[in-house]
């Protein structure tokens, strides 16, 4: 487990460097020279050797993408089940706790109850 968290702050600083690299580097472009950068005839600027900042954003951008895929297959709980980790169920053979009594009587009736009726005599 101590794996898994060394590894996401590993991953939340090569993400903080690659934002900071990414930002460094010179625009190119015509959306770029709108906003201050430098523009040239071609597309997509001219053509230029690999810099130290293009290659720290190769080397950046490979890692932040091994790492997201590390940092998600750590993640995952396996192969277990939905209810795999709860308790198993009681066996239905266990006695179960007996109900508490009441605290309070039980109120007595308002109407009295009505007398009990003698049955009649069978005939001979």
């Amino acid at each position: 487990m101590v794996l898994y968290y060394l590894l996401t702050a590993f991953y939340v600083l090569v993400c903080t460097v690659l934002l900071l690299v990414v930002l460094l580097q010179q625009g190119k472009g015509d959306i770029a020279a709108a906003f201050g950068g430098g523009s040239s005839s071609s597309a997509f600027g001219a053509r230029a050797g690999a810099t130290v900042l293009s290659k720290a954003t190769a080397v950046l951008a490979a890692l932040f993408m091994l790492g997201a895929l590390a940092l998600a297959i750590m993640g995952q709980r396996g192969p277990g089940s939905v209810i795999s980790g709860s308790a198993p169920p009681r066996p239905a053979s266990a006695p179960l706790a007996p109900a508490p009594a009441p605290t309070t009587p039980a109120p007595a009736p308002t109407t009295p109850a009505p007398a009990p009726v003698a049955p009649a005599p069978a005939p001979q």
